[in-house]
């Protein structure tokens, strides 16, 4: 029998390995256990629990872990902020925006794009030339696309009695990309029309009296005066034409401190049916020369109303003169008041010559005459400062009108009791 011996080597090898082996299942469950608990803290903060406490290794990295996470977190919920504010604010936004990508697909518009364009459903996913649909309009939005250049173009639409006015600039954060900011400048072509038509009316006004002015005076200075009965006609025109000139220039100074906020209102407790006889018998003369009837209709058992007794006053005369001047010889004005829940409602009814029904909603702006009245005298203003009046009260002014049968404006302020 042969005895083999052995060596220290053939000792150390296995001890070595086995001693490697140890380790490596450590470390693997060391590993396998920080996966574990690193998914299951993951999971923790995914549901919203809070994390656990760890100790070592484990503990560094998940406090890191969390660290990162919450410094994500509060990126993202400032980044959410950041576009809520900003889609709330293009939301509200009266000019209409639209973005669209390279390939003039459109992925962001607000609903006053929607409704400039007067389309329906989604703007998302159209194309640019689909939604503008003019051809001044999509050029002007393919020189950016080619140039790169911010490019304004504006635009009349008849068919929809709109100006606009788009600007489009080349999306900096998108090569190719587009913006597109769409301005409805429709009112501002239209005051802008107002303004010239008032300076146009008004230049006729002043230079009408003026010139009659000028002529009675010659007339007079010539010999007139020498004959009294001519020379009382004279002057009984002249002082017409002053009156006219005065009552123009209290119109523009009255709107211009009523708009300013300069003018105070005196409310005092006021009885509806005097400010409907006051107002009626200032008017009674103008109405009775030129062949009118002008009579009252209401009860005797109106409620007070608070209010300015002299503003209210002028609201009525500024709406019987506005009747008397478009109520043609025998024709009738009826001033009435009627009591509401909460309220009076005056009236002024004419059986003059009405007002189309396509004007009726702009009778109360500044300086705005009907088409049918501007050969007649009249600033245009009378009725703005109606409005403004009624409304400083807390009430409404509206008119109801039908051609050739006449015209009911009326207006409501509120009750004593009300108040």
């Amino acid at each position: 029998m042969i005895y083999l011996s052995k060596t220290p080597m053939d000792i150390t090898y296995p001890l070595v390995a086995f001693f490697l082996l140890a380790i490596a299942l450590f470390f693997a469950r060391r590993y396998l256990r920080l996966r574990a608990d690193i998914q299951r803290e993951a999971r923790r903060l995914q549901n919203g629990e809070p994390p656990m406490d760890a100790d070592d290794v484990l503990g560094d990295l998940l406090a890191v872990f969390r660290s990162r996470l919450n410094a994500l977190n509060f990126e993202l919920t400032s980044i959410k902020t950041s576009r809520e504010r900003l889609s709330t604010l293009l939301d509200q936004l009266s000019d209409g925006v639209l973005i669209a990508d390279p390939e003039g697909r459109i992925y962001f518009a607000n609903p006053a794009a929607r409704a400039m364009f007067g389309q329906r459903g989604s703007l998302i996913g159209r194309s640019v030339p689909e939604v503008l649909r003019h051809h001044r309009l999509i050029q002007a939005w393919q020189l950016v696309q080619q140039h790169g250049e911010t490019r304004i173009e504006s635009l009349e639409m008849p068919l929809r009695r709109r100006f606009l006015r788009l600007i489009v600039s080349p999306d900096h954060h998108t090569p190719g990309g587009t913006l597109l900011l769409i301005q409805d400048l429709t009112h501002l072509r239209r005051l802008e029309t107002v303004r010239r038509d008032f300076i146009s009316n008004l230049s006729h006004e002043l230079r009408t009296p003026l010139a009659s002015l000028k002529a009675l005076t010659e007339t007079l200075q010539s010999g007139a005066l020498e004959d009294p009965p001519a020379a009382r006609h004279f002057l009984q025109r002249i002082e017409k034409e002053v009156d006219a000139l005065t009552r123009m220039v209290q119109e523009l100074l009255d709107l211009s401190l009523i708009e300013s906020g300069q003018v105070s209102l005196d409310l005092r407790p006021v009885s509806a049916r005097e400010l409907l006889h006051s107002a009626l018998e200032r008017m009674r003369a103008q109405a009775e020369r030129k062949g009118l009837r002008l009579r009252m209709e209401c009860s005797a058992d109106l409620p007070l109303v608070r209010a300015d007794q002299e503003r209210l006053v002028q609201v009525l005369i500024n709406l019987i003169h506005n009747a008397i001047k478009f109520t043609a010889s025998g024709g009738e004005i009826v001033v009435g008041a009627e009591a509401g829940a909460r309220e009076v409602r005056f009236t002024v009814k004419d059986t003059g010559i009405g007002i189309p029904a396509e004007e009726v909603e702009r009778i109360f702006e500044r300086f705005y005459r009907v088409e049918k009245s501007r050969s007649g005298s009249g600033t245009g203003l009378g009725l703005s400062i109606a409005r403004h009046i009624v409304e400083a009260h807390g009430g409404k002014i509206w008119a109801e009108s039908e051609e050739g049968k006449g015209s009911v404006f009326s207006f409501t302020i509120p009750t004593l009791t009300d108040r």
